[in-house]
């Protein structure tokens, strides 16, 4: 079966389903859908070694929010949004007495503006660890010890950013890591309208194929949460489906030829395969991303951002985040 490279479980969930005759029933693999009136939630718990190795997905809870809202400057539905996301990090967070100590990290490379999501949301987080260490009275528990790191690209540093956190991570010994990062869709559609939460790790540069050291429990010690948003898709997939669209209107509004006939019997991963061949030699591995993209990242990470916020610190509300936000 042609599994198509995408950072999104939901996205592999549905290739699953369409093989197993569009059932729900994916063994190994629990998933649950709820509908709201601006936003949808799919919940997918990979439950054992069977469901990851039919998902590729390490075994661990995905939760993703779907919404076009998104994309828009629409505060009252970006709270509802918000607040769902928060309680889907909250439900994710590690059991902990007293105040939580969390570290927020901010992948991607704030030079390439569909790469800038991670460094957006470390600037908007309330960051207080120094004030737990310095004013100790001025906050309570409350208030979480939250600190925050964007430790850039390897290409601009040139260390792994695994190494990078890890280091931050053995010196100020967080219970939880928060990672957010950028990633790399199948569907076109979902560009810029779907969060995806997890509690499996990320690996930087998943986005676009450029995979480095995995942040994990097992690599840095402690519960990592990644929070992505599929910002870029590549050239190939775009072309593949607009021209699995073109035939099908060839086929419906033309007479039967041999060559559409062809083309349309082609699996997915020979046309896949086809249009890499055909493209790369003149556009090379290439990925577009829309054209608004600066201004959707500042939706994108202020709803991201005021999530984490809520989530992490008891203390504070939607509307204390939210007051000054838009």
């Amino acid at each position: 079966m042609f599994m198509p490279r995408t950072d999104l479980a939901i996205e592999v969930g549905a290739v699953l389903k369409q093989s197993v005759e569009n059932s729900y029933d994916i063994e190994g693999v629990d998933l649950q859908v709820e509908k709201f009136e601006n936003y949808k939630k799919t919940h997918i718990e990979v439950l054992n070694e069977e469901g990851q190795k039919t998902m590729g997905k390490p075994i661990g809870h995905y939760i993703t929010i779907e919404s076009e809202h998104l994309k828009e400057n629409d505060p009252e539905i970006h709270k509802e949004i918000i607040e769902e996301v928060a309680d889907c990090i909250k439900g994710l967070l590690p059991k902990h007495t007293g105040a939580l100590k969390v570290l927020v990290i901010g992948l991607g490379n704030r030079q390439a503006t569909p790469d800038t999501l991670g460094p957006y949301v470390t600037d908007k987080v309330l960051v207080t660890r120094h004030l737990a260490e310095f004013v100790p009275d001025a906050i309570d528990e409350t208030v979480c010890h939250l600190s925050s790191l964007a430790p850039g690209v390897m290409g601009l540093t040139g260390i792994e950013t695994s190494e990078i956190v890890r280091g931050v991570t053995e010196h100020i010994k967080p219970d939880c890591i928060i990672a957010i990062d950028a990633l790399g869709a199948r569907n076109a559609t979902r560009i810029n309208s779907t969060i995806q939460i997890s509690n499996t790790g990320i690996s930087p540069g998943a986005g676009i194929g450029n995979k480095r050291k995995k942040l994990d429990q097992e690599a840095m010690g402690c519960p990592v949460i990644a929070i992505g948003v599929p910002t870029v898709v590549d050239a190939a997939t775009l072309i593949n489906d607009t021209m699995n669209t073109l035939i099908d209107i060839m086929l419906k509004e033309s007479e039967h030829t041999e060559f559409y006939s062809m083309l349309k019997g082609l699996g997915e991963q020979e046309k896949y395969a086809l249009i890499k061949e055909v493209i790369t030699p003149t556009i090379g591995n290439l990925f577009v991303t829309p054209k608004d993209m600066d201004e959707v990242i500042t939706y994108l990470g202020n709803v991201i951002a005021n999530a984490i916020n809520i989530a992490v610190h008891p203390g504070i509300t939607i509307d204390d985040v939210n007051k000054y936000s838009y």
